[in-house]
């Protein structure tokens, strides 16, 4: 993420974060190498899709869509996903579309910036 946006633009949570008791972190496994990953924090009323990444080697292989239907079942209580990416990932805007995710204004923490794109899809 750092060749892709500046440090102030990023915002990926803290490992520790991660382990906390509403946080979910998934690992996607081929032949015991790890080739994507994604988190679901529980926030009130909603959940925030965060840490999705995929190997640039395992894309297109349907890994990605995956781990949002996984995380997705682990969104009990929440009324709506959403998430922050940015306008330099084409591909992770297109599989989130696809995912039935629709754009939307900043959301919890998030300020106005012009390389995020808000993203939510209703449960």
């Amino acid at each position: 993420m750092t060749s892709l946006f500046d440090i102030a633009q990023n915002h990926l949570v803290e490992a520790g974060e991660l382990i906390r008791q509403d946080a979910v972190f998934l690992v996607a496994r081929a032949d015991g190498r790890a080739i994507g990953c994604g988190a679901l924090l529980h926030h009130d009323g909603y959940g925030e899709i965060k840490r999705m990444f995929v190997q640039e080697d395992a894309r297109g292989r349907g890994v990605g869509k995956q781990l949002l239907l996984e995380l997705e079942t682990w969104a009990e209580g929440c009324s709506r996903l959403r998430l922050e990416t940015g306008v330099r990932q084409p591909g992770a805007i297109a599989l989130y579309r696809s995912a039935g995710f629709r754009e939307i204004g900043p959301f919890g923490d998030y300020a106005p910036d012009p390389v995020s794109v808000f993203m939510e899809k209703r449960l």
